[in-house]
């Protein structure tokens, strides 16, 4: 069995400004990791506006697709903005034939 389920890590990092918290997502998502990814922010603790980065990560099935969506949608219903970026190639072509 792979333990590339555990990669999943995110970093806080506020660039410097007090108002944003830049979530830094690594590691591989998949059906087996997507679960964890949504589990790893502090929704009601964390500030008005987040961003999400996918740089270092990678949607590997249509599975975890709707892992970051449900991670945004849950701080919206707070009523924070969520921005994503990072997104490779393939696994933006994965969210949006979602």
């Amino acid at each position: 069995m792979t333990r590339t389920a555990r990669i999943v890590d995110t970093d806080v990092d506020g660039d410097g400004e007090p108002d944003v918290r830049v979530c830094k997502v690594t590691g591989e998502l998949f059906f087996a990791t997507s679960n964890d990814l949504v589990y790893q922010f502090d929704y009601a603790a964390d500030p008005a506006r987040v961003v999400i980065d996918l740089t270092d990560s990678h949607i590997w099935d249509a599975s975890t697709v709707a892992a970051p969506d449900g991670v945004q949608a849950k701080y919206e219903r707070l009523g924070k903005s969520v921005e994503i970026v990072g997104l490779n190639r393939a696994s933006a072509e994965r969210r949006m034939s979602s």
